[in-house]
C-alpha cells in the first residue's frame, strides 16, 4: 500500500501540504489539491491505514456518500439516516458524490482519513479501485440501493424489478401500446436492472418492442431531456413515457412541453420511477412507483451498525408501492 510520503512526491509538493489535502484542510491551494488527489488515486492511496486505525477505536462517526443529493430519493434517503444514526448514538459526515466516480474517489480518500466507524455507500458506476482496496481494508460497508459486481457488501435498496412490473401492468390497464422508455446509464445497476425488466416485460403486457422507442440518459433531468427528444426525433409519437427515474421523468416533462407544447404535451401520461413530491400537482397528475427513501436509509443504518458490532447484515430489496393518479383501477 502506498504511503503518505510516495504521494506527496509524486505530486511534487510538501509532505506537510500532501497531509493537510488527504484530511480535507482548505488551508492549501487549488494546485497543490489537484496534483495531491491526482497523485493519491494514482498511487490508490488510502488514508492512515483505515483497517489498523479504524479496528483500534471507536469514533462513533458514520459516512454517507450518496450520488446525487439533488436527486429528492437520496435527499430522503439521506435524511432518514442521519435521524435513525443519531438515534443510535452516531454522528453521520454527509458527502455528496454528484454522479461522478472521481468525485467519489475523493470523498472516500477523505472519509478514510477521518477514521469514520463504517461507510454507507450509494456507489456511481464501476467497481474503482479506490473502493476495492477501502473494502479490502475491512472498513464495515453497507450499499444503498445499487449494487457493484465484484464487491461483496450488503445491500439496503428498492426493488427494481417488482416496482417495473407495477408500471407494466398499469400501462396495459390504460391500453398504452406505443410507449416511450427513458432509461438510466448501464453502468449503474439500478439503471441496468430497471432497463432489464422493461424490455424483458413490454411485450407480454403489449407494449410495442421497437427499440426506437427506447433511449437513455444520464439519471439526471438534462441528460433525460435530451433522450426524450432523440426519441422523437425518430418519427415515432408515444402516447405514454417512463422514465426510469424522478430527476428522468423531469427531464422528459420539460422535453415534451418544450418541443411539442403545453397542450399535446399534456395527451402524453408519464410514468415515473420515483415519486416527486410535484408530480401530484402537474396537470395531468404524474403516477409513479413509490420507492421506500426512508426506510432503505434507516434498514442502512441498522445494518452498518450490525457490522461495526460485529454481527451479520444481509441485503434487503425493500417493497414498492405504485401511485395510481390517472385512476386506473390496480
Amino acid at each position: 500500500m502506498a504511503t503518505i510520503k510516495e504521494v506527496a512526491a509524486k505530486a511534487g509538493v510538501s509532505l506537510g501540504t500532501a497531509s493537510r489535502v488527504l484530511s480535507g484542510s482548505p488551508q492549501t491551494s487549488l494546485d497543490s489539491r489537484t496534483r495531491v488527489l491526482a497523485a493519491a488515486a494514482a498511487l490508490n492511496y488510502i488514508a492512515n491505514g483505515p483497517a489498523r486505525s479504524l479496528r483500534r477505536s471507536r469514533t462513533d462517526v458514520l459516512g454517507l456518500l450518496v450520488s446525487d443529493i439533488r436527486n429528492e430519493f437520496f435527499a430522503k434517503l439521506a435524511h432518514a439516516a442521519e435521524q435513525e444514526a443519531r438515534r443510535l448514538g452516531y454522528t453521520v459526515l454527509l458527502a455528496n458524490a454528484n454522479e461522478d466516480q472521481d468525485q467519489v474517489d475523493e470523498y472516500l480518500r477523505i472519509f478514510a482519513s477521518q477514521r469514520i466507524d463504517g461507510l454507507l455507500l450509494a456507489p456511481q458506476g464501476e467497481l474503482s479501485p479506490q473502493v476495492s482496496a477501502l473494502s479490502e481494508s475491512g472498513l464495515p460497508l453497507i450499499l444503498l440501493n445499487r449494487t457493484l459486481e465484484g464487491l461483496d457488501a450488503p445491500m439496503i435498496g428498492t426493488d427494481d424489478a417488482e416496482g417495473v412490473a407495477s408500471v407494466l401492468a398499469w400501462l396495459q390497464q390504460r391500453h398504452h401500446r406505443e410507449v416511450a422508455f427513458v432509461g438510466g446509464p448501464s453502468t449503474i445497476s439500478t439503471g441496468a436492472e430497471r432497463m432489464r425488466a422493461y424490455l424483458a416485460g413490454r411485450q407480454s403486457h403489449g407494449i410495442s418492442t421497437d427499440d426506437a422507442f427506447v433511449d437513455t440518459g444520464d439519471f439526471l433531468a438534462e441528460g433525460a431531456a435530451d433522450a426524450m427528444l432523440r426519441i422523437l426525433d425518430r418519427g415515432v409519437h408515444p402516447t405514454a413515457v417512463f422514465g426510469a427515474n424522478g430527476p428522468t421523468t423531469l427531464g422528459v416533462f420539460r422535453a415534451l412541453r418544450e418541443r411539442l407544447g403545453v397542450e399535446a404535451a399534456s395527451k402524453i401520461e408519464l410514468v415515473s420511477f420515483d415519486d416527486l413530491e410535484w408530480f401530484e400537482f402537474s396537470d395531468p397528475p404524474i403516477s409513479a412507483v413509490h420507492n421506500d427513501a426512508h426506510a432503505i436509509g434507516r434498514l442502512g443504518v441498522a445494518g452498518l451498525v450490525d457490522l461495526i458490532n460485529g454481527r451479520e447484515a444481509t441485503s434487503t430489496r425493500v417493497p414498492t408501492t405504485f401511485v395510481d393518479r390517472a385512476g386506473a383501477l390496480r
